[in-house]
């Protein structure tokens, strides 16, 4: 993905150019290739371009329509073909996408937007008026973020310009810690309050007046797909994942996929080959990587890779991640890191993915996130049930209530009352378990934070759309917040791709019975029967169970002297997040074998590393004198029990997991690891 940052200065005071090239050197690893900048008066504009298809390298940008309006776009745009016909002027389809989005914007303006299929992240600039206007993508997939007072908004694709160049110093956001610590803060926060995120499916106008923010699209609750037989649900899930893929394929470079166990990643690589061997996709060549552990029995992921490597004749890149140990920053060296979900600075150690895409000459990697969550992964009859209740049709409700009673083992009755407590607010029902803070956090953090570290939980309205369409609605959301809190790569520079977070596959597959997803006993079961013949009938067929991660606990234990001692000088404690008695009690516990919820554990320790590294950067304000003065005492490697250095000490421990991509819970089925590294 390219990188875009901007200054506008709507009191009218030119733009410093000085600025602008103050922050050149921070976008320049993420936009290797070009550079672009416009700069009028009281507007400045810098563009770096990272090209994965061949209508970018002729392309630039920021660029200027025909009315005068800036637009600077970072995206890709997969419904080029429909546009280039409806707009027609001088378009043709070897057009790049910015032209094409500049036409579209001049001739339907915002409404445009709702038709720009793809992902993307946009800034329009319009001198006439005066006004700025920031968007994203339905989904969240490019990352776009501002800061704006009376005088002056300033944005850009990655946080770090507006931190390091804004002049000021910011307030922690507590909510976006709380949300990190437990599963993913809101889809709008960064860390800092006062610098925001775009909402999905958004866009924000900024004028001198002041600003609002507007959604322009979303799912249509009423579409509803009724098929006679299951045999044309299974033929559309194919036309519409295939058309997925393909818009995901098309890059000039050789383009690099997940591949692991599971069914997620299994089905992008199937299927992007059969479509790359028709000649149908414009990549030349897809590359696969796959990770494995053997020092995790449960972990048996290997013989399943290689079944789909066999399949396809060629061998991909294994990554043994019990052996590498991914060194992460670390804030004595002087860098900075903008958010807990960063992990830029690979200056020691061996980097084996780095390698493998410089190696390959990949630019693009396809990710199997979001497919379990949205073709029926997780196999919960819940939503079904409350359909069924909703619509009154009783006689349904009682053969599926009993069909899953059966798979489930459980009575009939404790699903009933699980269906009928979805449509209670959690403040009365409370929440269940697993979404519970953890023990070591503050009791008053908890209380202030309860919706941020429950995961913004929400209860089922009577009188709205259909249960299982809202659950879908809520389900996507978490997988909006996951991606706004992964920021780019710049090493290597890598623009990810998610099929299955395809706009027109979810429109799909939230508008058909919510049975055809999952049947009693039959998890993914319309992904099943679709791929049939396309993907290895071994996974197809592979038993799917929950299993304990291993490693991280191990590491936990290892170095409980070493954590006891971080949780004695905790910044997180000073500031009032973290309880150090309760945090070195948990450390015992997992000495002890206990349970423990271990990704919030990785978390807390990742979160810590932030705190000190922004806190030596002097941009959060709220940090007192008091608490800085505690953490420079677990500074000095010379106090710690042990006299391994404090940097590989916790790149040992935090990289057991990687904490901005897992689920939160220590019970991870094997499919989900496909997200995992």
């Amino acid at each position: 993905m390219s990188v875009q940052f901007g200054i506008c200065n709507f009191d009218g005071k030119p733009v410093d150019r000085l600025e602008l090239d103050r922050v050149v050197p921070v976008l320049k690893p993420y936009g290797p290739h070009a550079q672009g900048i416009f700069y009028q008066k009281n507007v400045g504009i810098i563009y770096r371009a990272f090209h994965t298809t061949k209508e970018a390298t002729l392309e630039h940008q920021p660029h200027v329509s025909l009315s005068g309006a800036v637009i600077t776009w970072d995206g890709r745009l997969d419904n080029r073909s429909d546009l280039v016909r409806e707009l027609g002027n001088e378009l043709s389809t070897d057009s790049s996408d910015v032209s094409i989005v500049a036409a579209a914007y001049q001739h339907w303006g915002t409404q445009c937007m709702s038709r720009l299929i793809g992902d993307w992240a946009l800034s329009v600039f319009d001198p006439g008026e005066e006004s700025l206007i920031l968007a994203r993508d339905p989904i969240g997939t490019r990352p776009l973020y501002y800061f704006t007072d009376k005088e002056q908004t300033r944005w850009s694709t990655i946080l770090d310009p507006l931190i390091l160049f804004a002049g000021k110093s910011f307030t922690l956001s507590e909510e976006y810690v709380a949300g990190w610590l437990a599963f993913f803060p809101a889809a709008h926060l960064t860390p800092y309050v006062g610098i925001y995120s775009v909402p999905p499916s958004s866009f924000v106008w900024l004028r001198s007046a002041g600003q609002s923010q507007r959604k322009y699209w979303d799912f249509d609750p009423g579409k509803r797909i009724h098929y006679r037989v299951d045999e044309e649900y299974e033929e559309h899930f194919r036309a519409v994942f295939q058309e997925s893929v393909h818009r995901r394929l098309r890059s000039h470079t050789p383009i690099l996929a997940e591949l692991s166990g599971g069914m997620d990643s299994s089905a992008i690589v199937c299927v992007a080959d059969g479509l790359i061997a028709s000649g149908a996709a414009e990549a030349c060549r897809l590359d696969t990587l796959s990770y494995y552990n053997d020092s995790e029995p449960n972990w048996n992921e290997r013989p399943y890779f290689e079944r789909v490597e066999a399949k396809r004749g060629r061998i991909g890149c294994h990554i043994n991640v019990g052996e590498y140990e991914f060194p992460i920053f670390d804030p004595e060296s002087g860098g900075f890191m903008a958010s807990p979900g960063s992990n830029r600075v690979r200056e020691e150690g061996p980097d084996p993915f780095a390698d493998c895409m410089k190696s390959n000459g990949n630019r693009v990697l396809l990710s199997g996130i979001g497919g379990d969550e949205v073709a029926g992964g997780v196999p919960t009859p819940i939503p079904e049930l409350q359909d069924l209740l909703v619509s009154g049709n009783a006689v349904k409700l009682g053969e599926q209530l009993y069909a899953w009673a059966l798979t489930k083992r459980k009575p009939w009755i404790m699903l009933f009352l699980e269906t009928v407590r979805g449509f209670f607010p959690p403040t009365l029902v409370g929440v269940p378990r697993h979404l519970h803070a953890p023990a070591w956090l503050e009791a008053n953090f908890v209380r202030r934070q309860r919706a941020a570290l429950a995961g913004y939980p929400r209860r089922q309205r009577l009188f709205a759309p259909r249960p299982s369409f809202q659950e879908n609605i809520s389900t996507l959301d978490a997988l909006r917040r996951q991606l706004t809190c992964s920021p780019p790569s710049s090493n290597p520079c890598c623009e990810k791709r998610y099929p299955y977070l395809d706009r027109g596959l979810l429109e799909f597959l939230y508008a058909i019975p919510r049975e055809q997803l999952v049947r009693p006993g039959q998890r993914r079961s319309l992904m099943r029967r679709a791929l049939a013949g396309i993907v290895p009938q071994e996974l197809l067929n592979r038993k799917r169970k929950a299993f304990v991660v291993r490693s991280p606990m191990k590491a936990i234990a290892r170095e409980s002297a070493y954590l006891i001692e971080i949780g004695r000088h905790m910044l997180a404690s000073s500031m009032g997040i973290v309880d150090q008695n309760a945090f070195c009690q948990a450390i015992q516990l997992a000495c002890q074998r206990k349970e423990l919820p271990v990704v919030a554990m990785i978390r807390t320790l990742a979160m810590e590393h932030w705190l000190l590294g922004i806190k030596q950067s002097y941009v959060v304000t709220n940090m007192s004198a008091d608490c800085q003065k505690d953490v420079g005492l677990s500074l000095r490697s010379d106090d710690l029990p042990r006299p391994l250095a404090r940097k590989n000490r916790m790149h040992t421990i935090a990289s057991s997991l990687a904490p901005n991509d897992v689920h939160g819970s220590t019970e991870a089925n094997t499919s989900s690891l496909d997200s995992k590294l």
